[in-house]
Formats: C-alpha cells, structure tokens, sequence
C-alpha cells in the first residue's frame, strides 16, 4: 500500500497491483478532481448535476490550465460564474477557460432519434412539436434528417426557399413557420424528389451551419429530428449542440430495440443524457376497444427496464396519424381529444414538468 502526499500525488499517482506499477499522469488525477468539483453542482431547473445532464465536454488540462465547453439553454448562463467560482478552489489551477456552447434564445434543445428507420420518428417529432404547441410553448423543429427530410410536408409546407438575413452576428438563416411552429430543414435546400447526396466533410459543414446560425428567436422548446442509426449526422449533433436530453424512439418488435439500444449507448458515450423513450406502433384498437399489438410486445418496457431509462408512453398504429402527416396537419391539432393524441399530450406534459 502506497501514501502519498497531496503534492506527491499531484506530482506523481501511483498504484501497485499485482506488483505492476500504474503511473497516471498528474493532469489526469487533476482532471478526476476538476470532475468531483463540478459534480458538486446542481442545474436548479433540471435538480441533477452538470456533469450527469452533459453539460460540461470537451475537458482538457493543460500546464495547470483547465478548459472545457459549457452546454447551455438560454436560461442557464449563470452556471459559467458558479462554474468559476467552484474551479478557482483549485490551489494549483492557474485559469479556467470556459468555452459557452448554445443556441441565442432558446431554453431547451432535445434530439429525437431512433436506430433504424420506419419507426415513426418524425412523426412522432412532429405530433409531440404540435402537443407541446397546445400547451402554449413556443417550440422549433430543426429536421436534421438527411435521409429523409419529411419534416416540411408534415407540417403543411410545399416548396420553399430558405431566406438568409444578416445579423450583428453574420448571416442567419430564418426558419418557416406552420401551425405556429418554427422549421428549418436540410431538405428545403434540395430540389424535390432529389437525393441528398453529401458525403461526410460536407453534412458536418452543413448541420453545423444548422445548429449555429438560424435565428429562431425566442424558444421554449427546440426538438432536432435526427437520421436513423449512430452516423456522422448524429455524432456530429450530439458533439456540437446544447442538446439538453435525447428521446429514442422504437417499435415493440426485438429488431428495432436492438438498434435503438445502440442509439442509447452512442449519446451516453457522448455526454448526452437519454430523457426517455417512446414505443410507437404499440397496438391497433379495435372497434370494440380490444388492442391487437401487431408488431409483438413488450420491446419498449424491456429497454426501459434494462437501461433505467423511463418510458414516456406508447403510441398506437391510428390511421389519422398517417392522414394527418399527408395533409400536412398533425393529428394532435386536428384532433385534440383523440386516444392517440392524449398520448402525445401526456408524453408533452412529461416534458414539460422535468424542464419546468
């Protein structure tokens, strides 16, 4: 057994085991002490700590010089002076350089995502936009699928042109706006009926730009629909933004839990907290109230369970949504009061009381 001085241990830490020697660096038991400090914090809103919510990336100490990126909603930017204040304990650091990461104006960035495709992803963005909309928030849709930008047809809009302004800042995209909700989407920079091919340099550029430089105004809720799988277009996001928590959607079936599980341990490994989950396609209702689940079973409680991770709800397979999606109307608008729409309200609600 090893004892160490405080200035030997930040000289020099040294495990034996097995009489192997282990020599760490002194920056990196800096670094778990930077970490236990900034664990200390708690976000008031979200009552969980910085470091937990993904907040803080990117850390890095250097020469006794600690920098690191800071996530941040709108509402948030007193966490850079608490985040100074904790640091300045250090006796040997000699500055923190806090790198601000955000999006002017908008209080809450959430990425739904799911690990394959045709599991209703974007229409569940685009149904749980709406529901959030009846509660009187101010909400975006950032459709960052590049696979399958089906965004702006869903909520109504046929062609149209993206206008640029130029800010204080530097240029700006201005985002459309349907049924109250603010859109911006890689496929309005398409023509119709065209393939989005980009290879990766250039759809980082472009979901970059995206995140970056839109002027959305101000938000309460911005929800970014990602392409199925754990690509560049998803690492790229879940790197880039303040995205403040992921909501995967699947199906009930093993094959689309399989891959959802992926999506999960992809934005863990990046920092990026998983709020929830979604099972869509649960069952059909029959005329007499009787739920045939069609597509199996189970799949989503069994991730939930698995992964700690809570199920925010379970969609069922309702023509209207379909209908709706056509017509450019989502149902939760049309129909407020339908079972399915219910469901979408309750999962808003959800969302609401954990930000709020």
């Amino acid at each position: 057994m090893c004892i160490f001085t405080q200035k030997e241990q930040l000289k020099k830490f040294t495990i034996i085991l097995d009489r192997k020697v282990i020599e760490t660096p002194p920056s990196d038991f800096q670094q778990q002490e930077v970490i236990q400090l900034l664990k200390q914090i708690i976000e008031p809103t979200l009552k969980n700590d910085i470091i937990s919510l993904g907040m803080v990336r990117n850390l890095r100490i250097v020469d006794d010089y600690i920098y690191l990126r800071l996530y941040l909603g709108s509402q948030q930017q007193d966490l850079q002076l608490v985040i100074q204040t904790t640091l300045s304990s250090l006796t040997w650091c000699k500055k923190a350089y806090i790198q601000i990461c955000t999006i002017p104006g908008v209080k809450t960035t959430l990425a739904i995502s799911s690990g394959k495709g045709g599991v209703g992803k974007s229409t569940t963005a685009v149904n749980l936009a709406a529901a959030l909309k009846l509660t009187g928030a101010k909400v975006g849709l950032l459709d960052a699928d590049v696979y399958g930008p089906n965004i702006p047809p869903m909520l109504g809009l046929g062609k149209s042109e993206v206008t640029v302004m130029d800010t204080i800042n530097g240029q700006k995209f201005l985002p459309l706006e349907a049924h109250g909700i603010k859109i911006i989407s890689v496929g309005l920079l398409a023509e119709p009926e065209r393939p989005l091919v980009w290879r990766g340099p250039v759809l980082h550029k472009i979901i970059t730009q995206f995140i970056q430089q839109v002027e959305w105004g101000e938000l309460d809720y911005l929800f970014i629909d990602l392409p199925p799988g754990t690509g560049d277009a998803q690492i790229t996001i879940a790197q880039e933004s303040p995205i403040s928590g992921a909501i995967l959607v699947t199906t009930p079936q093993e094959v689309a839990v399989s891959d959802v599980r992926r999506s999960i341990y992809m934005f863990r490994e990046a920092g990026v907290p998983v709020f929830g989950i979604i099972e869509n396609m649960s069952y059909f209702m029959g005329v007499n109230g009787e739920k045939h689940q069609i597509f199996g079973s189970g799949g989503g409680e069994k991730l939930s369970a698995e992964l700690q991770i809570p199920l925010l709800g379970q969609i069922p397979l309702d023509s209207s949504i379909c209908d709706g999606g056509d017509r450019g109307v989502p149902i939760a608008l049309t129909h407020p009061d339908a079972i399915t729409s219910q469901v979408f309200i309750k999962i808003a609600q959800k969302i609401i009381s954990y930000f709020h």
